[in-house]
């Protein structure tokens, strides 16, 4: 919100310097973003006039002028300007003076040899204006050479660029500013008049509200005679002040009392109106549009209008969108000589849906998605009415209105408490030192923001609060009335304490084990991706019911199709295989919505590139015991022992090359090889790998002690004892589960199991593989001998041929 300090000078008495208000506000909660001094744009510029002009003897569009700026002598300066006259009133930037607007500070020069002592200014080189066709000239008589410009320009003024939170809506109107500035310097602030209008009803103009929870109260005023022309300079000043760009007295005057109080007003042509509607009587409407209506708005765009669109209509043909923008065809031109001026009061969520499905904002719809002050807007159609009466010579000839309004005397009080205050806000700095905040001082800071306080017999220092109606939406419990306390008495009169203990932080053990996975991912050459969790619905996601865009509509339900999107893409651009992972949340609707940690990878390049010298350039598709061994290198890492068994229930993963995850009985995830059809659609080498694990099931395994901190363990320092074991085995009987097998069977001393051959075909019988294995026996305390491994070994034998049936080749 842009403050003009002028402007806010004639609603509430100021008595401080515009840094120093700045400073007051930024504590009450309004940012001071930027002061901007406009008194610099103009520092030595003072009324001139020309006595003389006459031609540049060497150039044809310059002029060589004696201008009289109230000093002894007159100065000689040459001027471009096409409209420079002898006898006029101008702008004149004496030597010194430094122009901010075009950068240029003034100095003594010739120009084509003629001497010029100054520069007569046109509004652009003060800032005033984008592009001026010549330099001002001033219509005042009243004025005389040597006067300072800017309080003839309204140069004279500071503006504050203040943040306001969402909450205030109240806060985006000088009345609303003003009314803050007086509850914080203790003064009262000035509402600007209010002239009483009796305009009677006419039959020619009816409301008709169709959506009244869409539109509280709706007035209509029929003003005739309107003579539509620039504004005068004052109006136009404040406007720009405020960053408004001026259009016609008219438009102008429902940006001044949008600004003022904060109400929105629109102005359309009645003729036009009538047009539209085919009629000269006109029922103003209020409804939501239908699929497939159209309407070209002020910024000459042709929207497609969906059911959440509020229409302004005439006799039902839309006219406007409802508190966001003006229809084009009604639009006030220079041709306009009657007027309907709109007043109404449009429900905050229908504002807001509306104008985001249009993508389309405005200053409007930007204050009715906050919440309009609703007691208060008969006073700015009342305002708005004098000000066309005043400065477009209109005359108001009908009114209409609907009203739906909350009877605001109606709502209840809130109970308040000292010792709830105290207890909130702790001590202060007050005048007797440090204390808690007296009942008075609340008593006069909330009676300075318009609050009525009645005090409670039964309950000491305790209060009933009624709240002034432009603060009800953001005033609704006690503890807004203690904010509202707070922000006035003054933050920095709050003491500075701290803790009487304080503890060393930690993290939880969910946040500890994370950060150690992340590491270990890293570790075995795996980047971690971060990605949207909203994602574009496929049906089988939790969708939103409120989404900000249809393509993130809906909450991901897995982790693999954004990690598949984005290997497709560094793909795409050039950047080979990505070998990555991400540890996110992901959604999932069973009896109820629920949410749960996700960790998975994606793999499909060499983890350590070999270079151009050994792959050719080519690289080297990752194998699936290769990525097996990432994953496996993973488990190591955390020290968790995990099961593979066949799966393929994974649509997205090669039947044949997929393993489910069991880890202590429970199903940990997923891992596999992409399926060769998705590879194909997706313009994939086959080798490409994903896994997908449940990350709650790893924190149930894992010990954080361990993991954060862990522990060495002695290594034996004896020789291993290793031994070959071959056998014939049925082919449904996993690799995993005979490993399980002989690990139980070997106990303490077999140390490591792996296998290193699997042959099928001649010599094999029918519905069996050969398999080879490798089994280390070790012990921490000695060397072992035959004696120790071959009881052990034949254990592990004998154990595979009783419980498995296989037969034994070596």
């Amino acid at each position: 919100m842009r403050v003009s300090l002028n402007w806010l000078k004639e609603l509430v008495d100021i008595n401080m310097s515009p840094e120093e208000l700045g400073r007051v506000l930024t504590i009450a909660g309004f940012e001071l973003e930027e002061l901007i001094d406009l008194r610099a744009n103009a520092d030595g510029v003072v009324v001139g006039k020309v006595i003389e002009r006459s031609q540049h003897p060497n150039a044809d569009k310059l002029s060589v002028c004696k201008v009289d700026i109230g000093a002894d002598e007159l100065l000689d300066i040459v001027c471009g300007a096409s409209n420079v006259k002898a006898d006029i009133f101008v702008t004149v930037a004496t030597v010194g003076t430094f122009l901010p607007a075009i950068n240029l500070k003034l100095k003594p020069t010739k120009l084509r040899g003629e001497p010029s002592e100054g520069m007569i200014c046109s509004l652009t080189e003060l800032g005033l204006e984008k592009e001026s066709d010549g330099i001002y000239i001033f219509a005042e008589e009243d004025i005389k050479p040597g006067d300072d410009v800017r309080p003839l320009l309204g140069l004279d003024d500071v503006i504050l660029d203040l943040a306001t939170t969402a909450n205030r809506a109240d806060a985006l109107s000088m009345v609303g500013i003003a009314r803050e500035v007086a509850a914080l310097t203790g003064v009262e602030a000035r509402l600007p008049e209010i002239k009483e209008q009796d305009i009677a009803s006419n039959s020619s103009l009816v409301i008709e509200i169709q959506e009244p929870a869409a539109c509280m109260a709706y007035i209509s005023t029929v003003i005739e005679g309107v003579k539509v022309a620039p504004s005068p300079d004052w109006l136009k000043w404040r406007l720009e002040a405020a960053g408004t760009r001026p259009i016609n007295n008219v438009v102008d005057i429902t940006n001044y009392v949008l600004l003022e109080w904060g109400q929105p007003l629109h102005a359309f042509d009645r003729e036009k109106l009538q047009q539209v509607a085919a009629n000269n009587d006109l029922t103003i409407g209020v409804r939501f549009a239908q699929s497939g209506e159209k309407l070209k708005t002020l910024d000459e765009q042709e929207r497609n209008l969906s059911t959440q669109n509020l229409l302004i209509t005439a006799n039902n043909k839309p006219v406007a969108l409802g508190g966001v923008m003006g229809g084009e065809s009604t639009e006030v031109d220079e041709n306009t000589s009657n007027i309907v001026l709109e007043a109404a009061l449009f429900d905050p969520v229908a504002i807001r849906r509306s104008s985001r499905a249009q993508s389309l904002r405005s200053e409007a719809s930007t204050r009715y998605e906050r919440g309009v002050n609703q007691v208060e807007l008969e006073s700015a159609c009342k305002r708005a009415i004098a000000l066309l009466q005043e400065l477009a010579s209109g005359t108001p000839v009908a009114q209409a209105m609907s009203d739906h309004r909350l009877d605001f005397s109606k709502l209840d009080a809130i109970e308040l408490r000292l010792s709830r205050i105290n207890q909130i806000l702790g001590t202060v700095n007050n005048e007797d030192g440090i204390g808690y905040i007296k009942a008075a001082d609340v008593e006069s800071i909330l009676g300075a923001l318009g609050c009525n306080l009645q005090p409670v017999t039964e309950k000491e220092n305790t209060w009933l609060v009624k709240v002034p109606p432009y603060r009800y939406r953001d005033l609704e419990r006690e503890i807004d009335l203690i904010e509202e306390v707070a922000r006035l008495y003054g933050y920095d009169r709050f003491c500075d304490t701290l803790p009487n203990k304080t503890e060393p932080g930690y993290l939880s053990t969910e946040y500890a084990i994370k950060n150690k996975l992340r590491a270990i991912l890293r570790g075995v050459g795996l980047t971690e991706v971060v990605q949207y969790s909203l994602v574009k619905p496929t049906g089988k996601e939790v969708t939103l019911a409120n989404p900000l865009f249809a393509e993130y509509s809906a909450l991901r339900s897995e982790l693999f199709s954004g990690l598949l999107d984005a290997f497709v893409y560094n793909q795409s651009q050039g950047n080979g295989a990505l070998n990555a992972f991400e540890i996110e949340r992901v959604f999932y609707q069973e009896d109820r919505l629920q949410e749960r940690d996700s960790v998975a990878g994606i793999m499909g390049g060499n983890i350590t590139s070999q270079g151009m010298w050994v792959d050719g350039g080519k690289g080297t598709p990752m194998t699936w015991y290769q990525a097996k061994g990432v994953l496996e290198n993973v488990f190591n890492n955390l020290g968790v022992s995990v099961e593979y068994r066949p799966a393929s229930h994974e649509e997205r993963l090669h039947p044949g090359r997929t393993a489910a995850l069991w880890m202590q009985g429970k199903r940990l995830g997923v891992f596999g090889q992409i399926h060769p059809q998705l590879a194909q659609k997706r313009d994939l080498a086959n080798e490409v790998y994903l896994f997908e694990l449940d990350f709650s099931i790893l924190l149930t395994a894992l010990d954080r002690d361990a993991i954060t901190t862990p522990k060495f363990k002695t290594y034996s320092t004896y020789p291993g004892s290793a031994r070959d074991l071959a056998f014939f085995a049925p082919l449904d009987l996993s690799v995993a589960t005979i490993e399980k097998a002989m690990s139980k069977a070997g106990g303490k001393l077999l140390q490591r199991v792996e296998v290193f051959d699997e042959y099928k075909g001649k010599n094999v019988p029918e519905g069996q593989r050969s398999l080879a294995f490798n089994l280390v026996y070790q012990a921490g305390d000695r060397t072992l001998t035959d004696k120790d491994v071959d009881p052990v070994h034949q254990k592990v034998r004998d154990t595979l041929v009783k419980k498995f049936d296989v037969t034994l080749r070596s």
